[in-house]
């Protein structure tokens, strides 16, 4: 079993940045790909970004293209995810998700263990 905790929202200025950590107990996120999504009031849960387990070549929803990055420092560390110029649209709860072996796919279903979210707020 997978246990993520996601960390590092708050509230913040629209044009600010924040940092969201993604990382995990009770088992190593070696073999994990890593996704990021999130969910506002009202919205269906989407897709922000995603790293393939092997790290290297990651996805990105088109709303955040050139804003957010995404990084794993190793296999045993937590997963980032940078968050640069936001926007009160980027307001919401965001989540962590595990996928064994996976390639940072956008599809909710790819992925086998969730966090508990994390809310991110920007304000106009």
């Amino acid at each position: 079993q997978v246990q993520l905790v996601e960390s590092g929202g708050g509230l913040v200025q629209a044009g600010g940045s924040l940092r969201l950590t993604c990382g995990a107990s009770g088992r190593s996120l070696e073999s994990y790909a890593l996704g990021w999504f999130r969910q506002a009031p009202g919205k269906e849960r989407e897709f922000v970004a995603g790293i393939r387990w092997t790290g290297g070549n990651a996805h990105f929803a088109d709303s955040v293209k050139g804003r957010f990055t995404i990084s794993r420092d190793g296999a045993e560390n937590p997963v980032y995810l940078q968050m640069n110029s936001l926007e009160p649209e980027d307001t919401a709860i965001y989540y962590c998700a595990a996928a064994y072996r996976g390639d940072g796919s956008p599809k909710i279903s790819d992925y086998d263990y969730w966090g508990q979210g994390t809310q991110v707020t920007v304000s106009s």
